[in-house]
Parts: C-alpha cells; sequence; structure tokens
C-alpha cells in the first residue's frame, strides 16, 4: 500500500483530495510529474488553494545551483559574493563525474519548482511553488552561510547535510537565525546510525528524516533524540543540474524529506505570519501523522526512528492548532544569539585579537600590573628562602 492510501486511512478526511494530481489532465503531462508521488499524497491542489509559500522567502544551503534549469527559472534571489568562490572549492572535492549543481538543484526543486511546458504541468514542482529561492553555496562554512541567509531575508533555511564534526560557529549561527525568526530545517543523515551530527544536533534545528511511500521510515535515517519529524524522501525524482532539463528519476535519502519540511514551513510562514519558529514547528509536530502498523507499536512519541511522525501539511494549514509558547515543543537555544563566531576560526580573516577601548583598556592595564606585582613577590620570596636554607646548612642554590 502505498503512503498515499496509507495516510488517507490514517487521518481520514484531513488529505481531501490526496489524489486529484493523479486523476489525469496537465498535472500528468510526463512521467517525471507522474512519479513526484509526494505531491499526490500531500493533495498539493487542495494544499495551494490554502497557501503556495508567496512571500516567503527560503534559503537553500548546499553545494551550487544550476538557477536556468527549465523548472526554477525565475525562483533565485541574489546570492552571497562569496557564492562562486565556495562552490569552485566545493567542486575541488567532488568525485569523477559529481556535478557540484546536482544537490542544491534537486532540493531547489523540491521546495519551490515551477515545473515547465503548459501551465507549468511537466517536470518538477515543489510543494511551496511560489515560494522564493536564496542560493546560498556552503562548503565547510555553514556559520558564514547560515548568518548570510539570516541577515538577507530568509523565513527558513533548508540544510540537507550534515557533519560528524561540530564546525566552528555552526550551532551559534543557528541561533543568531532563530532569534531573527528564522525556521531551520535540517537532514538527520543516511548513515542508518545513532550518533549524532552537525547541524541537525544544534538546539532549535528541526531534525528531518526520510520516509517511503508506505509510510514507513528509511532505514537508512540516522536515528536518535534529534529526529523530530519524516518527510517524503524514497524514489523521489528531481531536477539536478547536469542541464537545464536533467532530472534524477529516484533519489533517496533525509536530503529530500528536509527540504519537504521546509517547503511545509513555508506555506505556514505565508498562511500565519505572526507565529514563532517555535510556533510552526509546533504545528507541524502536533498535526504529525503515523502508519497504522506504528500506531499499533503504541510507539513513545518523539521515538528516535519516526520522531513525532510524517508531516501533513494540509492538518498543519488548516487544523485549529493552539499556537502554544514562544518556545515550541522542541528544545531551543538559550540566552542572547552571539553576533559572530564564538568559536576559534569560526569567521575567517577577522582580527582574532581586535583592539581593547575604554574599561577594557583600564582592566587590561590594571591585570598587567597585578601580574608584574604577583611574580615580584614570587622572586623576593625564593630569594629570601634560599638565603635562609644556605644559612642553615643546607642545599646551596648558587
Amino acid at each position: 500500500m502505498r503512503v498515499t492510501r496509507t495516510l488517507r486511512a490514517t487521518v481520514g478526511a484531513a488529505l481531501t483530495g490526496a489524489l486529484l494530481l493523479a486523476a489525469g489532465g496537465s498535472a500528468s503531462a510526463d512521467q517525471v510529474r507522474k512519479d513526484l508521488w509526494p505531491l499526490e499524497a500531500f493533495g498539493a491542489r487542495q494544499l495551494w488553494k490554502e497557501a503556495t509559500g508567496k512571500g516567503v522567502t527560503v534559503a537553500v544551503l548546499d553545494s551550487g545551483f544550476r538557477t536556468t534549469h527549465q523548472d526554477l527559472k525565475g525562483q533565485f534571489l541574489p546570492g552571497p559574493d562569496f557564492g562562486k568562490a565556495t562552490e569552485a572549492e566545493h567542486a575541488r572535492h567532488l568525485e569523477p563525474g559529481e556535478e557540484v549543481r546536482d544537490h542544491g538543484t534537486a532540493m531547489a526543486g523540491i521546495i519551490a519548482g515551477r515545473g515547465h511546458g503548459p501551465d507549468g504541468s511537466q517536470g518538477i514542482k515543489g510543494l511551496a511553488p511560489e515560494a522564493k529561492l536564496l542560493p546560498v553555496p556552503e562548503y565547510k562554512n555553514s556559520g558564514q552561510a547560515t548568518r548570510w541567509a539570516a541577515d538577507h531575508g530568509a523565513d527558513v533555511i533548508n540544510m540537507s547535510y550534515g557533519e560528524t564534526v561540530r564546525a566552528a560557529d555552526i550551532c551559534e549561527s543557528v541561533h543568531y537565525a532563530i532569534e531573527k525568526g528564522v525556521v531551520v530545517v535540517a537532514a538527520v543523515g543516511n548513515d542508518g546510525l545513532s550518533r549524532k551530527s552537525y547541524p541537525v544536533a544544534c538546539p532549535g534545528v528541526i531534525g528531518v528524516g526520510s520516509v517511503d511511500q508506505y509510510g514507513q521510515a528509511a532505514e537508512a535515517n540516522n536515528y536518535n533524540s534529534d529526529t523530530d519529524l519524516l518527510a517524503p524522501g524514497e524514489q523521489v525524482p528531481v531536477a539536478t543540474g547536469k542541464s537545464d532539463s536533467a532530472y534524477n528519476t529516484e533519489a533517496n535519502g533525509s536530503s529530500a524529506a528536509s527540504a519537504y519540511v521546509s517547503a511545509a514551513a513555508a506555506l505556514l510562514k505565508q498562511k500565519f505570519p505572526d507565529l514563532t519558529t517555535g510556533q510552526i514547528a509546533n504545528r507541524l509536530v502536533k498535526t504529525a501523522g503515523l502508519a497504522q502498523a506504528e500506531k499499533d507499536k503504541h510507539l513513545k512519541l518523539p521515538d528516535t526512528h519516526y520522531g513525532y511522525g510524517f508531516i501533513q501539511p494540509g492538518p498543519a494549514l488548516r487544523r485549529d492548532v493552539a499556537a502554544g509558547p514562544a518556545q515550541g515543543p522542541l528544545p531551543m537555544p538559550q540566552g542572547k544569539a552571539p553576533q559572530k563566531g564564538v568559536v576559534p576560526g569560526a569567521d575567517k580573516g577577522a582580527d582574532p585579537d581586535p583592539p581593547a577601548s575604554g574599561k577594557d583598556q583600564v582592566m587590561l592595564i590594571g591585570g598587567i600590573a597585578l601580574g608584574v606585582l604577583v611574580v615580584a613577590g614570587i622572586v623576593i620570596g625564593v630569594v629570601f628562602a634560599v638565603r635562609r636554607r644556605g644559612n642553615s646548612g643546607g642545599q646551596s642554590w648558587g
């Protein structure tokens, strides 16, 4: 049983119109669109009567982007000035035959693809097709990319990647973005292990794993307390960066799932612009679902494999869900966000020892003077001790 049927059996009328896209007509004009099962499962045509992502900006932090792809033309806003250099650096570390723009183009299409052909009926259409995309090439400097996105109008940040080592400024920059009201979404990873990775382990990030057409969590998902939600990520057709008309007919993994959650967040941002980041997460969590097989297991939620369940954008948009506390149901960063990296090396090229001024200079001089007095006292004490030992017939230090 595919997830379209599973979801309908699980939530009943909550996904009204779930199979409309399979009914023929322009929405099924080519094989790529026919195979785009998440839109069918979500009942996309009905969703778009509620929200399309219009007026919302989603920053995609990734390897690179083919901004001229036929399904994405006109969707990209200007990226950062460090973009081309970052993309080139990433390209130097790819395996032969890999295209640096493949992954980023795929994620962008899932979020805000517009399709092509008559009425955009062919190719990839995203879950939030009227959202705008902020392309931010990222390679081993998530902090810089995250801060740039937060400072340049991002409402949602998608991070479909992860590293086992916490990089400089990564969680601090997430904190900075969340403080600005940005929803941050990241992939749990595809190693099938319980180990943590970053940025998904940073407080405030919505951690996403992949679910297949049957409502089953992918075995490749990393599983731990950072798993908050699941979303479609198995056998999903995507646009790629190899040409303006290139596709991968069967992408798999938590990367695609994260992009779907980012798109769902964009829909919610449009319809509920006054909700906080935590309250957007609350709507996604409170309306998440489980297939009947998992319900029968009486899982204690959040579960390390399933989190709170798979996203259901329809109920998230339509149900009467109390806004709840600003912090929302997920662990959030505490205190004031640092304005720039607090981890050594976070801001490459920044002055590691900026000049002190005012009160700081007075305290610095006073500290140096105190240190000199302490050292002098120690030296005098040692001299007196040596002299006393010499006069008493003990070991001589001279």
